[in-house]
């Protein structure tokens, strides 16, 4: 759907904004809002956390995130004050508090100098500074280490359009109902991905310990979590003895001591690490390597194609997959499994079965908890399988191949539909609050708002 343009524009004196439409201001954040500074000095009020989805109400009896020893020294929030995490202009946000509580002394909390503000429209305008990386321009720090924020300075200097109230509160209205449009066609999307997740889940399960034929005959398979196997399947092997019988066929990669920070290099043979395994399989995004004479120290854990890696650590831990044709010989670093299987034993055909719910519940009956679930390799080696014949293992994995990127591919379709959605959220909300497009004959904007203008 294409928008009409206002009839005239007029320069706004900020570059990030550019012209505006010709009836509209333009003023400085301090002109409209002031910062409050207020300390509890009390105890007993709800934590407020600003996130990515909004401000939420911190649990403080968990153990979640960093907590505060003494809230009493938190700033009062109040209900139409904006909490700001100034001091993140990468990952941070902002949002209108609709309650009383205490935020963090870190945040900025403003709010409305006058009624005269429709308080969702400028909700809108900040979160877009946010979302389309305007503040960011404005800050200072140390981006890298995600200390990117916003000095006072900065932020009361900082130069807003301000329309009409009439068309603030049109186009918030506006942007509630367009964008609640999109929102549930995101969520159709994404309840569209977890279903076909799910399906490909169960695929792989049934393939893997069912086999491909429904009327085969059926055996106990002696194992906890896995019912009946196909009659002519073997008997439970354990991990370990699906490795070639050979040192170092299943090992993961070297602790601290053997592999220094140091001594990671730009260039070089290839490190993995666990981040490189997804659930479509290796896909490399790490950087790090190491020298060839490094590479020849740690050959233990030397990683060809055709090789499995597996996550030692993740939520959950786990997840195989092939090192594939065409990469570069590499290394598996501490956290990554590498294993090398028998003549007898598909890769391909492994890496399902390990992904598969079987797989996963005998994973989690060995995972521990710490800083993150991790299993370990000697506790991983002992895990028993059922696997078929070595021709029924191919036959299993081409058929898992062609259907596994049926759904890949549905699921790949659906991801780019979420995205382009986004996408348009973000450039209509962008669009509407600096004036781009004009919406006023889309809404009535002379219609009472009371929950967007501040009281």
């Amino acid at each position: 759907m294409s928008f009409a343009r206002y009839d005239s524009y007029r320069a706004s004196g900020a570059d990030w904004l550019g012209n505006i439409p010709e009836h509209w201001s333009a003023a400085r954040i301090k002109a409209l809002f002031e910062i409050r500074k207020r300390i509890a000095g009390e105890l007993g009020h709800d934590v407020l956390s600003v996130t990515q989805h909004g401000l939420k109400v911190r649990d403080i009896d968990s153990n979640d995130g960093q907590l505060s020893m003494d809230y009493s020294k938190y700033q009062l929030v109040e209900p139409d004050d904006f909490v700001m995490n100034h001091m993140d202009l990468l990952t941070g946000y902002v949002d209108l508090s609709t309650g009383h509580g205490v935020t963090s002394p870190d945040y900025r909390v403003f709010a409305a100098r006058t009624k005269d503000l429709a308080l969702k429209y400028f909700l809108y305008l900040f979160q877009n500074g946010y979302e389309q990386r305007i503040f960011y321009a404005f800050g200072q720090g140390a981006s890298g280490l995600g200390r990117w924020r916003m000095p006072t300075d900065s932020f009361n200097d900082f130069i807003l359009p301000v329309p009409p109230l009439s068309e603030q509160t049109g186009i918030a209205k506006f942007l509630d109902r367009e964008t609640a449009k999109i929102d549930a066609l995101v969520e159709e999307q994404q309840r569209l991905i977890h279903l076909l997740q799910e399906k490909r889940q169960a695929v792989i399960s049934h393939a893997t310990t069912k086999g491909l034929d429904p009327n085969v005959p059926m055996k106990r398979s002696g194992l906890q979590w896995l019912d009946d196997v196909p009659a002519h399947w073997g008997l439970p092997q354990k991990l370990n003895d699906l490795a070639e019988p050979r040192q170092h066929s299943f090992v993961n990669g070297p602790f601290g001591s053997d592999l220094l920070t140091s001594e990671l290099t730009s260039e070089g043979v290839p490190v993995i690490y666990i981040r490189d395994l997804k659930q479509l399989g290796y896909c490399r995004v790490s950087e790090w390597c190491v020298t060839d004479e490094k590479a020849k120290q740690l050959s233990f854990c030397r990683v060809i194609p055709g090789d499995i890696l597996i996550a030692k650590v993740g939520d959950p831990p786990g997840l195989a997959a092939i090192y594939p044709p065409g990469e570069a010989e590499a290394i598996v670093t501490q956290d990554v499994i590498r294993l090398r299987v028998r003549s007898t034993v598909d890769a391909n055909f492994l890496v399902y079965l390990l992904n598969s719910d079987f797989g996963g519940e005998q994973i989690n009956s060995i995972s521990v908890d710490s800083t993150r679930t991790r299993v370990g390799l000697g506790q991983y080696k002992q895990l028993k399988f059922v696997l078929p014949p070595l021709r029924e293992q191919h036959a299993i994995r081409a058929f898992l191949d062609s259907e596994i990127k049926k759904v890949d591919c549905l699921v790949g379709e659906a991801v780019k539909a979420v995205a382009l959605l986004q996408e348009r959220r973000l450039t209509l909300i962008s669009a509407a609050v600096t004036g781009k497009i004009d919406v006023r004959t889309l809404v009535e904007a002379s219609a009472p708002v009371h929950d967007m203008v501040a009281a």
